[in-house]
Formats: C-alpha cells, sequence, structure tokens
C-alpha cells in the first residue's frame, strides 16, 4: 500500500476504552525480556493489523503496570508488527456507543499507565501508525520510525476526533500548523517528514528499527535508573510549565540526584578512569 493509503479495518482510535482482559487474550501482547533490563512489549494482533481493540487496551494497560513496578526494568520498547505498528481503534467496538458509554469507559485511566509510566520507553515503529496507533506511539519518549513508516490522525473521516492525546500530543511535538494539516485532513505523512516535523526522533530502514531500538535500550538500561526516571519527569513537566517554574523542577531534581549511591558511584567511577555499576538507588 502507497503511505497515503489507509490502513484496512481500522484507523481512528478514539475514547475506546478498554474492558476487562481474561487469560485467553494474552497472546495479543507479547511480553519478553532480550537484555538486561530492558522489556519489550509487542503488539500481537497481526490478524486485525494490531488494532487497539477493548481487550488489547487493558493488556497494554496491565502490562505498563507491572513493568513500572518492576525493579529489573528500566527501559521499555514498544513495537508492533513488521508491515504495521497499530491501525487504530477497532471501530466495531465504537459504531454503536454512545456518548454517555463512551465517557463510561474512562479511557484516561485505561491509558494512564503508560502516560505515567516513570521508565523510558522507545517506541520501535514499522508500517502504519493510524489514529489510536499514533497516539500510542506518541505516549512514548523517544520514536524510531522505518522508512516505510507513516502516522496519520484519521479519526475526523469517521465525524470524530482523537480522544487518547491525538491534538495535544501532536501539537506539543510539531507545532499547531502541521498538526491541524493532519488532523484536519486526516491523510498520513511519511517517516521523513515526521522526523522533520518533530514527531519522530530517527528513521532507520525497516530491518533495524527494532535492532536498533534494542541497542538504544540497552545503552539507557547501564545509565543511572533513578537519574533517567528524573529527566523524563522533569522533561514532561518542564513542557507545560513556565520556563522559570521548568528551571526550578531541573535545579531541584538535580539537587536531590545528589543523595543517590549512584552519584557516587559515578563520580567515583570517572575519577578512578573505571565502568561505572548503577544500582538505582
Amino acid at each position: 500500500m502507497r503511505p497515503d493509503t489507509p490502513p484496512p479495518a481500522s484507523a481512528p482510535s478514539s475514547s475506546a476504552s478498554a474492558a476487562p482482559a481474561s487469560p485467553a487474550d494474552s497472546r495479543e501482547l507479547l511480553v519478553d525480556y532480550p537484555h538486561e533490563g530492558v522489556a519489550v512489549v509487542r503488539l500481537n494482533r497481526p490478524q486485525a493489523t494490531n488494532a487497539l481493540s477493548l481487550h488489547l487496551q487493558a493488556l497494554l494497560s496491565q502490562a505498563f503496570t507491572q513493568l513500572a513496578a518492576d525493579p529489573a526494568v528500566r527501559v521499555i520498547v514498544l513495537t508492533g508488527g513488521e508491515k504495521v505498528f497499530a491501525a487504530g481503534g477497532d471501530i466495531k467496538s465504537m459504531e454503536g456507543a454512545g456518548p454517555i458509554e463512551i465517557m463510561q469507559r474512562h479511557t484516561e485511566r485505561v491509558w494512564a499507565p503508560i502516560e505515567r509510566c516513570p521508565k523510558p520507553i522507545i517506541a520501535a515503529v514499522c508500517g502504519y501508525a493510524f489514529g489510536g496507533g499514533a497516539e500510542l506511539a506518541m505516549h512514548c519518549d523517544i520514536i524510531l520510525a522505518g522508512e516505510g513508516a507513516s502516522f496519520s490522525q484519521p479519526e475526523i473521516r469517521i465525524g470524530i476526533m482523537p480522544g487518547i492525546g491525538g491534538t495535544q500530543r501532536l501539537v506539543r511535538a510539531v507545532g499547531k500548523f502541521n498538526a491541524m494539516r493532519m488532523l484536519l485532513t486526516g491523510k498520513p505523512v511519511g517517516a521523513e517528514e515526521a522526523r522533520a516535523m518533530g514527531l519522530v526522533s530517527q528513521v532507520l530502514p525497516d530491518d533495524q528499527v527494532l535492532p536498533e531500538a534494542l541497542k538504544m535500550a540497552t545503552l539507557i538500561a547501564t545509565m543511572p535508573p533513578l537519574a533517567a526516571m528524573q529527566i523524563k519527569e522533569v522533561v514532561l513537566a518542564g513542557v507545560d510549565a513556565s520556563l522559570e517554574t521548568a528551571l526550578m523542577l531541573e535545579r531541584k531534581a538535580n539537587q536531590l540526584l545528589f543523595a543517590t549511591r549512584d552519584q557516587k558511584e559515578g563520580m567515583q567511577a570517572f575519577i578512578e578512569k573505571r565502568k561505572p555499576t548503577f544500582e538505582g538507588r
């Protein structure tokens, strides 16, 4: 398919929250630990272009809750398939729903564990990231995209709009005019254009996206985890604060890290010209 061709089956997100997941659904989301400190979360609904069904959303919520609480995990890689990252929400679950039902699904609660995850999240995106798929990628801290990847918020084409951050995260990433173009036309942008707009961190050959994400995650996992978490927290909180407030948050976090064992280990290792061992304390 051409980048400007919508994927089959499903694309918009939008406010379709999740029903409780059952053990039978667990194969729709795979979690493994390929390297020390690194967890890989993989969407696994290839028959449905990784559409974010209610159950899959619940599984994501559960997985990120568990990974955030696991001290052995320092970095998370989120990925989909080789041809589709996630082609959006499950339209069938939304088609007959009314506004009260959509409100009572409480999308914000389901997605909160991803949004509030204190650990760095790297999205490895190949193929389509449309609707809820693009919103899911924007929940991450770093987005690595394959040359064939494309991003879109096509909700307007079915009479709705993004409901899990597609307007607010997009405008913060790419600015008003690029965001408005994507949101009002529903047209996708390719990986290189997304990178130029500020939506994507790096563009790679499709077959190198996941290996590079794992390489980056492995590197970050060797860093002091408390410092990594403080960096993430301050950057995200500072975006919507005044510069004065954001700089104050930065100073306080910097000062707080001087109370950690990792700060002492890092500086001592630097002086002794050896590799540091960080414990997350």
